[in-house]
Formats: C-alpha cells, structure tokens, sequence
C-alpha cells in the first residue's frame, strides 16, 4: 500500500526483516514512510512475537506486514522472506532490499527503467555514514569492482520470472550468488548497474566483528576466489619468513592500486571516499586468514553457524542449479509437502501430478 494512495512507479519494495528485540525503529519507520508515498512496500517480518506485534502496530495502515509462509522450509529466513514477498507482489517490477538499505527516489526510477530491459538488476551500495568498520568493508567493495561486480545487499527482479522459475534456494547462505545464479540458469538477463549507486547504513562493530568468517564462507561457492583468498596468508608467511618486507610492500601497493581501479570505475569517486582503497590490503588478509577458518568449518563442523545453525551450502552452481530447473517439481521444490501429500507416500501411494516443469528460457 501507499501513503494517502499516491503511488508513484509501478514497483512493489519487498523487505524480509528479523529483529530479536523492539528496539529502535524510528529511522527505519520513516524510511518505509517515505517508500509508501512512491511504491508498493511488503514487509516479511520474521521476528519473534512480540516483536512481530510490536512491529503491526507500528506499522500497520503504513505497509503490508506479512509473516513468512508458514509451508516453506529452508534454513535462510531471509530468502523464505522472499519467496512470500514476491509473490504478494501487486507490480511485475520487485526491488529486495535488506533492512539496511536506503533508496533515494532516483535508484528507484533507475531500477524500473533497467528492468525494462533485464530480468534482474544489480545496483551497488556504498557505506554512508563511514565509520572505520565500513571503511575496511568498503574495500571488498573495490576490490570486487575492479574484477568483475559487488554483490550488493538489494536487487530488482521481474516478478513473472521469478515466480516461473520457482524462486531459490532457501538452504543455502549467499543468497544474492544464488539468485543471480538462478535467474542465469532460467535463461534470464542480467544487468550489473555498477554506477547505480544505493545508499547502505553500516552494521555495528559488534554486528561486523561477528561477520567476518560467515562473509568468507561464500567464497566457498566461488572456487577461484577462494584459492586466491586462501594463498594470501602463506604468501604473507613466506615473505616475512624471507625477510622480504619490499615484496610486501609491493604486494600490497598492488592491491591499492587495484582498489583504486574499482574506486573510479563509473564515477565511483563521488560516493568512495579516496581513503577506502587504502583499507584493501587490510580486507584482503583478514578475508585470508578467516577463508581458512571457514573452509575448517566446512571440513570439521558441517558448515558455517547462521541463525542458530549451521549451513553447510553457500550456493549452488549455474550447472546444478540448470539440472533443477529440467526437473518437474521444479517449482515447488522449496515448500513443504502438505500433510495430505506426506501421507500419501508414507503409505505408498502416488502422489499427485505434479506440476508442469517451467520452460528454460534461451
């Protein structure tokens, strides 16, 4: 819904949100304030109850506030949030975004002309405000410009292919690689919108510190990244080993200039301050150091500890996720089977005719 039923762009904003406590929601209420006067907005809370209810009377009459479908399984609350947002969806043009996200009205507009023109669009977010915590992520953002693209914590998707393609995987941890991968394996296009610039609010310290193996845990769907994360800490032992402290310096004056790259790639010197390409070679020995902590996990622990868990998967690969799709249940893999179902083949019986398998597009 919108404020005073004045909506302005056809496209419906799908947030998934946990919050263990009440808190202080002030800003993030007059964020979706200012989202309903433009857009559709559809809350997915999976909090606690009393947080649940504290958050309906809050924002009741201002947004639609939903619980997660309470038939979809899967251990990432936040894509089982998705996959009941979109399809409440009332516009073909869906923005997802985390909680932490902050449009302006330009990225809005912006999104709905790209997807125009692709199925699923990738803009970039930047830390604003700075502190020295989002300055240190701030060089993975750089790092990742400079190679290839980030990967932001919103995206924008048409809802018709995300619903024929069946959604994705809530059993896996990078949810954003997994469904970037998934609308590839449909066959759909993609824009990497690297100078649509999104604002983003930076966690806490404590929030970043508690993050840093799990980040790291995702390269594990990235075999190439991951070796060169996991190279970075015997190179840096050798070298002092050697007593080659130049090499070093070398080292990671390339890594500065790489991130420079990245900073200036589509005018990203208005939103990266100078400083942030100085923070890479920081960011890239930490990454080193907990990718070995998290391949560990993977090895010792069956997978890395997320919302009182563990998730041994952090994401499927294009072929495998391609293999899926060709299946019949395709569509339906990622809910529960209704009781009526599971009795069915507990004794034995057929099931019911599944349904048509989605038609993967070229």
């Amino acid at each position: 819904m919108t404020a005073a039923g004045a909506e302005a762009l056809p496209i419906t904003y799908v947030l998934p949100i946990r919050r263990l406590d009440t808190g202080d929601s002030d800003e993030l209420t007059a964020y979706l304030r200012w989202l309903t006067a433009r857009v559709e907005v559809v809350v997915v809370d999976g909090s606690p109850p009393q947080v649940f209810a504290h958050h309906h009377r809050l924002w009741e009459g201002l947004v639609r506030h939903l619980p997660p479908d309470p038939g979809l399984r899967g251990r990432n609350g936040k894509v089982r949030g998705v996959l009941t947002g979109v399809p409440a969806a009332t516009h073909e043009d869906v923005v997802i975004a985390d909680d932490d996200v902050r449009y302006d009205e330009h990225g809005l507009r912006a999104v709905h002309l790209l997807l125009r023109r692709a199925d699923l669009v990738r803009p970039q977010n930047y830390f604003d405000p700075l502190p020295w915590h989002a300055q240190w992520d701030t060089g993975r953002i750089l790092l990742n410009r400079a190679v290839g693209a980030d990967f932001p914590g919103t995206l924008a998707v048409r809802r018709s292919v995300f619903l024929a393609m069946g959604g994705y995987d809530p059993d896996v941890l990078f949810e954003n690689l997994e469904l970037i991968r998934t609308v590839r394996a449909y066959g759909g296009s993609e824009v990497t919108a690297a100078g649509l610039y999104v604002r983003r609010l930076p966690p806490t310290t404590r929030h970043f510190c508690s993050q840093r193996t799990r980040q790291a845990y995702d390269e594990l769907a990235q075999p190439v990244r991951l070796l060169a994360a996991l190279l970075v800490l015997p190179g840096v032992v050798a070298a002092v080993a050697a007593r080659r402290p130049a090499l070093l310096a070398t080292g990671a004056a390339a890594v500065i200039a790489l991130a420079e790259t990245g900073r200036r790639r589509a005018g990203g010197g208005a939103v990266f301050p100078p400083a942030t390409a100085w923070t890479a070679p920081l960011w890239l020995l930490e990454r080193g150091v907990c990718s070995w902590l998290a391949v560990s996990q993977a090895l010792c622990r069956g997978g890395v500890r997320y919302a009182g868990g563990r998730v041994r998967r952090a994401a499927n690969s294009t072929r495998a996720l391609r293999r899926r799709l060709a299946q019949p249940q395709a569509t339906t893999w990622w809910r529960q089977a209704d009781s009526a179902e599971a009795g069915r083949r507990s004794r034995g019986e057929p099931a019911t005719s599944p349904p048509a398998p989605p038609a993967v597009r070229t």
